[in-house]
């Protein structure tokens, strides 16, 4: 694997309390090799060139710990907003790993997302941060369709395959759920699809399910998306053309419809969806499981 050089591994962020309550984002890779036909990261505006190829981060693990321990704030660390940490060069190199070990020595707190089951292999990690901090897992899952899910996202493990992942880990007493982006517009757009993923979700025991019930299309990676529709859709890609334009936020055209059932079926089986209601559970279960170790 090619390293690059990498100046400082943890950034404050500003929009904690509207994405998951995170207070520090980190990504320990450049790129990706999941193949996602959707993934924005493509867009130019992040310069990453070649962005199928992974590399990792110089001396990644020695910079974390040295900013980590400095930390006064000891809060939750998102990692992989950008490039999937579970990719499968993390087998070999395990800087994932190792930023784990480093988060549960310096007592912060950790929330990932992934679409990937490669992540089994931290469940000892994760359990021992969760008994002292905040942990959240999010699974980015498009359908419930295995067959899809190989044209949307064709080097990673099927939906099926990530659902499993849930069990096993809600089963372990981590806070896990589903991240319903993107939901693409006249592909995974039928509230059959929407009822499936939810009642699969509760199945095996996600937590909770996010959504915005749309996708982006900008630059780069919107040449990119349309050209995968051409290999994979017939005639999507004019219709994409015809109803958006040049529009960035891409809202599903049924939304209003389609929202309602989303929450109906969520309500139906008790999982959240609000952003706030996800933020106050996730967090408010370790305070209490320190409560009771306190008492």
């Amino acid at each position: 694997m090619e390293f690059i050089n990498a100046k400082t591994m943890l950034t404050k962020v500003k929009y904690g309390n509207e994405w998951y309550g995170i207070d520090y984002n980190m990504n320990l890779y450049r790129g990706c090799s999941h193949g996602c036909i959707y993934c924005d990261s493509r867009s130019s505006c992040y310069r990453i060139d070649n962005f199928n190829v992974v590399r990792g981060k110089e001396k990644a693990l020695c910079i974390l710990e040295q900013e980590i321990s400095k930390k006064r704030k000891k809060g939750v660390i998102g990692i992989g907003s950008m490039s999937d940490t579970y990719n499968p060069k993390e087998l070999k190199y395990e800087q994932t790993r190792g930023a784990l070990k480093l988060i549960l020595k310096y007592g912060f707190g950790v929330s990932i997302d992934t679409k990937s089951d490669l992540i089994l292999r931290d469940i000892d990690l994760l359990k021992q941060i969760n008994s002292k901090n905040n942990v959240i897992v999010k699974f980015t899952i498009t359908t419930a369709d295995d067959g899809l899910s190989k044209i949307l996202e064709p080097n990673v493990c099927v939906s099926s395959k990530r659902l499993q992942a849930i069990k096993v880990l809600s089963d372990s007493g981590i806070f896990v759920g589903i991240m319903l982006n993107p939901v693409l517009p006249f592909i995974t757009d039928k509230p059959d699809d929407i009822r499936k993923l939810v009642k699969l979700a509760y199945e095996n025991g996600a937590k909770f399910i996010h959504t915005y019930l749309g996708m982006t299309l900008r630059d780069n990676m919107r040449d990119y998306y349309f050209n995968q529709l051409e290999q994979n859709f017939t005639g999507l890609k004019e219709k994409y053309i015809k109803y958006y334009g040049n529009r960035y936020n891409c809202i599903v055209p049924n939304y209003k419809k389609l929202y309602k059932i989303f929450i109906d079926e969520c309500n139906k089986y008790g999982i959240l969806y609000n952003m706030s209601d996800i933020i106050e559970a996730y967090k408010k279960e370790v305070k209490n499981n320190e409560q009771i170790t306190l008492f």
